[in-house]
Parts: structure tokens; sequence; C-alpha cells
């Protein structure tokens, strides 16, 4: 019964946490430009980052290592140097953004310039992080994310046409505009496939003690939790295409997705979207934050623990304290959230290839996981990803500059 318990609120805090600040405005973007063209990119990347994060929570469950730890023990630290770098970049300027989306909820709401809720923001990120366990990160604000239901509730209400639906599951590329859709798909793709979703739940995996006999729970979660995730985001897109399509109205700031849910809920919609956004993006900075003292905890051999006080793990908490209020300044000079979000998402795209293509050798290594490595379909799923992951690179700054 407890496991069934684990599993229950692991997959309903996995549809909490799923939806981020990438997610909603990569997903309200495709939506309001191109209707259901890009639906594919969402089912796409939620099926690679499904098989990602189960590997990562097997890996961290058989043999006790996080993804950075196995990583620097297999490769060496001269290898995972450069992921570190690559992730603290991306993850600073995804926090940033994630600090940006709390901001302009609170802007949509009080009527105040998102640049002046930066630092009072950013504190109440530290302290959550500074005061709290680990268990009230993942569940308690991952539950209140909930209410990004709302998206699919609309998408009901709106009942879109079916055959529709299905034609989006299709990668078709418009005669016009071409560069912007591909850069809103790789964006997409970045925003799903994000490197900080494999290294958090696996130092979550580790922290929450998990062993061979949470492998079951560990596939619940992976699959189930990020699939029915992905649907929150699936429905974004869909009200985007519904309700802002048709009037020709293209996301280039979050006042305007404000209005997907107003056509079904009226004004309480509005309301509804900025709590969805709010609470989205704090606890999904939350998360990033925190991912940002794991892996650098970790790659130098620091004491780490959410669980642990403050000052039985100092460096690991000063990661994390510096690193909230500096993405904050991003807000604070006036950096637009969602041009940030854009490029955060398309520069994850960019360093895809050297997270990935460790998970190919651990997941295949006996030392660590033992009889409990990937079969023909995990392996051909990695080596797709990998090759997704050199295309999106390659790609990713071209269209930024290009269409973005």
């Amino acid at each position: 019964m407890s496991k069934l318990f684990e599993i229950a609120l692991g997959i309903i805090t996995s549809i909490g946490g799923f939806l981020d600040v990438g997610a909603i405005a990569t997903a309200a973007e495709a939506g309001s430009n191109f209707g259901f063209q890009l639906i594919w990119a969402i089912v796409l990347g939620t099926v690679c980052v499904v098989f990602l994060v189960e590997m990562s929570g097997r890996l961290a469950a058989v043999s006790k290592h996080t993804l950075a730890d196995a990583i620097r023990e297999r490769f060496g630290f001269n290898f995972y140097i450069l992921p570190l770098i690559a992730e603290v970049i991306v993850d600073f300027l995804v926090l940033g953004a994630e600090i940006g989306g709390v901001c302009i909820a609170l802007q949509l709401v009080t009527g105040v310039h998102f640049q002046w809720w930066a630092l009072p923001v950013a504190f109440a990120i530290w302290l959550l992080l500074w005061k709290g366990t680990f268990g009230l990160i993942e569940n308690g604000i991952s539950l209140l994310g909930l209410v990004t239901l709302g998206f699919v509730v609309a998408t009901f209400e709106l009942r879109p046409a079916l055959p529709a639906l299905a034609k989006g599951l299709l990668p078709t590329v418009p005669h016009q505009d071409t560069a912007h859709y591909l850069f809103i798909a790789v964006s997409i793709l970045g925003a799903l496939i994000s490197p900080y979703l494999f290294y958090f739940y696996s130092s979550g995996a580790v922290e929450d003690e998990w062993d061979e006999s949470d492998l079951g729970v560990n596939r619940a979660v992976a699959g189930l939790g990020m699939g029915f995730g992905s649907i929150v985001s699936l429905g974004v897109l869909i009200v985007a295409a519904q309700v802002l399509h048709p009037q020709g109205i293209q996301v280039d700031s979050y006042e305007q997705a404000a209005l997907m849910l107003t056509q079904t809920f009226g004004y309480w919609g509005f309301i509804l979207f900025a709590a969805s956004l709010g609470i989205a993006c704090f606890g999904a900075a939350l998360e990033v934050n925190l991912d940002t003292a794991y892996v650098t905890a970790q790659a130098f051999g620091w004491n780490w623990g959410e669980n642990l006080h403050p000052k039985q793990a100092a460096r690991f908490s000063s990661v994390y304290t510096v690193f909230v209020f500096l993405a904050a300044l991003l807000m604070v000079i006036g950096t637009d959230p969602l041009q940030l979000t854009l490029f955060s998402m398309a520069l994850t795209a960019v360093i895809l290839p050297i997270t990935i293509i460790p998970f190919l050798v651990l997941m295949n290594d006996p030392e660590y996981v033992g009889q409990h490595h990937n079969g023909w379909i995990s392996n051909g799923v990695v080596i797709f990803t990998i090759a997704l992951a050199f295309i999106l690179a390659i790609v990713a700054i071209p269209l930024e500059i290009i269409g973005g």
C-alpha cells in the first residue's frame, strides 16, 4: 500500500512539476503562431524525457550514485567539467526566466511592474530552500502546480476537432515563417528534454534513499507522471491554437498569453492563468536552483542534501544562495522574461549531446546498474535522442538568429 501511495504521489507531483516557464512559453507561442502543427514536438520530447528520467532514477536506485556522481566517477573530472559548466550556465538563464515568470504573474495580478518583484521572489525561493526539506520542495510546491490542469479543462470545453489534432502529430513544415516554426520546435524539445530534470531526479532519488525495490515506483513515476504532465503542455498549445490563433494574436508577451483562458472561464481565466504561471514557475525555480547546488557540490565532492541543515552542507547551501540572487538581477535590469525563456530553451538544446551521451555508457555498465542494464529499446531511444540532440545543437543558434 505504501508503494501505491508513493506512486500516486509521485505521479501527481510530476504533473504539477512538469510544467515550467519553458513549457508554457513554447507551447503558447507554438499554438498561437502555428495552430496544432507542433503537437508532434511535444509528443516526441515527452517520449524521450520519459526514458531518460526513468534511466536516471534507475541508475540512482541501483548504484546509489546521482547522475553527476556517476559521470564524474566513470569518465573523470576533466570530462565532467564541460557538462558542469554548460549545465550551470543554462541553469542560471533558466532560473532567471523562472523568476521572471513568477514576477510577471504578480504583475498581472497587482499591476506592479515585474522588475520590482524580482528580489522578493528570489528571497522567497532562498528562504524555502534554507528552511525546507526535499519532501516539501518535491511534493508540497508541486501539488500546488495542479492548478495548471485548468488548461486541460479548457481544452475539453473548447472541443477541438480530433482530425485537426491528429494531423498535428505528423511533422509538417509550413511554407511561410519556416525559420520561426523550426525555432519553436527546437525550443519545445529543449524545454522538455531538459538536463536539469535528469540531474534533479537522480539527486532526489538518492535523497529519498531509493534502492532496487523502488524500481517499479521509478518506472511508474517517470512514465505516468511525465506522460500526464505533458498533457498539460498539450493543453496550453491547444488552448492557444483555439483561442489566439484564429484572432491572429501571436504570443510576444505573457500579457497576451493571459488571454488564453478568458474565453472559457471569463475574468477568472485571467486569474487562473496568472496563478498557473506563478506557481509553475516558482516550483521550477526551486528545482533549478537546487539542481545547480546539487551538480556543483557533487562535482567537487562536497557535502550536499536539501535534508541536511545548511551548516552541515555549507558550500552546497552557499551555491543556491548566491545563484538565486544573481539570477534575479536578470529581471532587475529589465530583461524580457519571455525572450529570455525562449533563448534559454534553445541554448538547452545546444548542450543536450554532452548530457545524454553518458547515459549510453552508464546504463550498460554492470558496475553501476548490474542486471538492470538497458534493453535494446532503451538503448535505441538513447541513440535516437543523441542523434536528435546533435541536430538540435547544430541548428539551435542559427534558428535563434534567423527565426527567433
